[in-house]
């Protein structure tokens, strides 16, 4: 056991986090004995451009990787069992964990069907005991009901629980106590840090920065001229800070969208990017009101014959900002309107906004941020006081 400093039953979070490596060879391996031992590979589709979905350790060992084509990883790992993912599997199994873990909190936070589990057992230790006993308990509970073996983490905050399971996995446990969340991020390269996205890290090394530590070093006014508004989330990650709280039992990710329906006229660009404005402006205004900003943004266009095309992409920086947001829903709609076929539905969503930190650039950009932020502002302010459409914006103008 890694114990990177005592445990104080006393703080005031506790977070436990619970990873099942390689969550979808696990279940497989359950379901068939024949498999333990070997390299698996569980890949979508049966040709070899798929693309991987899950490797065992033993592929990983031979540099199989996610996302990757199935036949290069069948050329690295040539003894490999090739299996189709089979979710199904995967959702019972998280339903069955799920349940179990339930007994020591309500708040339990199951990933996307990966094996991962976030539980906050703030001030149980009377019920339960401390923390670590807690968390050895659902570790043992898990591997004896369900045969399958979890790492696991307690720490004041679910960014440092995830970091100290990746340091341990693919099997062990680790414990961070309440006040040693810097102590304990500062020495860890970067790429172990969730949220920090390839982009991220490759600006970084341009200027030689791979370390939690080197990075912690710079003020936030001096991330923000390389990272702007991203730079507050960037500035609190490599320090171990993280207010995000974990979900209550059922509790679905915050989502906001907004839909539209189209008719026959629909066909004609003009008439859709005026629709998809009218839906920007229905997902900023709702995450202006909540204090959020979207941090990427997907879309789903409808066909009637049943067909539905989707497309996501980040925003960066995160924004509320109708102009901003417009830019990247357009860039969307370019990539998803592929069939010479009028849309019959059109969705836009921001899955999982943030929360709105606003800054300005020091930089590029500062003076125009500036004047479309109060714009939005000023909008905002008048459609409160005489209706939303006391203002209106030309592209929601009928041609």
């Amino acid at each position: 056991m890694h114990c990177f400093s005592k445990a104080n039953p006393d703080r005031p979070r506790t977070v436990v986090h619970l990873n099942i490596a390689d969550f979808a060879v696990a279940v497989e391996r359950q379901a068939d004995g024949g498999l333990k031992g070997r390299p698996v590979i569980i890949a979508r589709g049966g040709g070899l451009r798929a693309a991987v979905h899950d490797m065992s350790e033993e592929a990983y060992q031979c540099g199989v990787r996610k996302a990757m084509p199935l036949g290069l990883a069948v050329r690295r790992c040539r003894d490999a069992v090739v299996l189709p993912p089979r979710p199904d599997r995967y959702e019972r199994a998280m339903a069955d964990l799920f349940r179990e873990v339930c007994d020591y909190s309500p708040l339990v936070e199951p990933g996307e069907n990966d094996g991962h589990f976030f539980i906050d057992i703030t001030g149980t230790g009377r019920l339960f005991g401390p923390p670590p006993d807690v968390a050895r308990r659902m570790y043992c509970r898990i591997r004896k009901r369900f045969g399958l073996v979890p790492i696991w983490s307690v720490a004041p905050n679910k960014l440092v629980s995830k970091v100290a399971t990746r340091l341990v996995k693919p099997v062990g446990e680790y414990v961070v106590a309440e006040g040693e969340e810097r102590a304990f991020i500062l020495p860890l390269p970067l790429v172990l840090l969730p949220g920090i996205e390839k982009n991220d890290l490759l600006q970084l090394a341009d200027f030689n920065l791979t370390t939690a530590g080197q990075v912690a070093g710079l003020g936030e006014d001096a991330l923000a001229t390389v990272f702007g508004k991203r730079a507050g989330f960037i500035f609190e990650t490599v320090r171990g800070i993280d207010a995000s709280p974990v979900m209550a039992a059922g509790q679905k990710p915050e989502t906001v969208f907004a839909s539209r329906a189209f008719g026959g006229d629909a066909v004609a660009f003009r008439f859709v990017a005026q629709g998809v404005y009218e839906l920007v402006e229905a997902v900023g205004a709702a995450l202006r009101r909540r204090g959020r900003a979207a941090r990427s943004l997907s879309i789903a266009v409808d066909y009637p014959d049943g067909v539905r095309c989707c497309r996501q992409l980040s925003v960066q920086p995160p924004s509320a900002n109708d102009i901003n947001l417009f830019e990247t829903a357009r860039r969307l709609m370019d990539m998803a309107w592929l069939r010479r076929v009028r849309p019959s539905r059109i969705t836009l969503a921001c899955p999982k906004p943030v929360h709105h930190r606003p800054q300005m650039e020091l930089f590029g950009g500062m003076e125009k941020t500036f004047k479309n932020d109060t714009l939005m502002d000023a909008v905002d302010h008048v459609r409160r006081r005489f209706g939303q459409g006391a203002v209106r914006m030309g592209r929601t103008l009928n041609p």
